[in-house]
C-alpha cells in the first residue's frame, strides 16, 4: 500500500496542471527577456543600467498591475460574500487581504531599499 504522502493525485488535477504550466511559461519568458536584454546591451552591467534608467516605467507597470489585481479581488470578494455570507468567510477574506497588502509592502519596500 502506498503511503498517503506519496499519493499525489492533487498533482494530476487539471487546475494544478494549468497553474504549473503557466508558472513555467512565465518563468521561461522572464529568463528569455533577461538573456535577450543582456545580449542586446552587451553585458549584465549594461542591462542593469538600462533597468535602473527605466525604473519609473517599471513602477508605473507595477502600479497598473496592482490596480488590476485590486479590481479583480473586489469583484471576486463580492461574489464570495454573496455565495458564503457567513462571518467565517468574511474573516478569511480579511486575513488574505492583510497578508496580500503586507506582501506587496514588503516587496515594494525591498525594491525601494535596493534602489538607494
Amino acid at each position: 500500500m502506498i503511503p498517503a504522502w506519496l499519493r499525489m493525485r492533487w498533482l494530476f488535477n487539471r487546475r494544478v496542471g494549468f497553474a504549473i504550466l503557466w508558472t513555467t511559461l512565465l518563468l521561461v519568458v522572464a529568463i528569455a527577456i533577461n538573456l535577450t536584454g543582456i545580449r542586446v546591451l552587451g553585458s549584465i552591467e549594461g542591462w542593469e543600467r538600462w533597468m535602473d534608467d527605466h525604473s519609473g516605467y517599471f513602477l508605473a507597470w507595477r502600479l497598473l498591475l496592482y490596480a488590476g489585481v485590486a479590481w479583480g479581488w473586489l469583484w471576486m470578494r463580492k461574489r464570495v460574500l454573496a455565495r458564503e455570507p457567513g462571518r467565517e468567510s468574511h474573516q478569511r477574506l480579511i486575513r488574505v487581504e492583510i497578508a496580500g497588502v503586507v506582501a506587496l509592502a514588503v516587496l515594494e519596500g525591498s525594491l525601494l531599499l535596493q534602489s538607494t
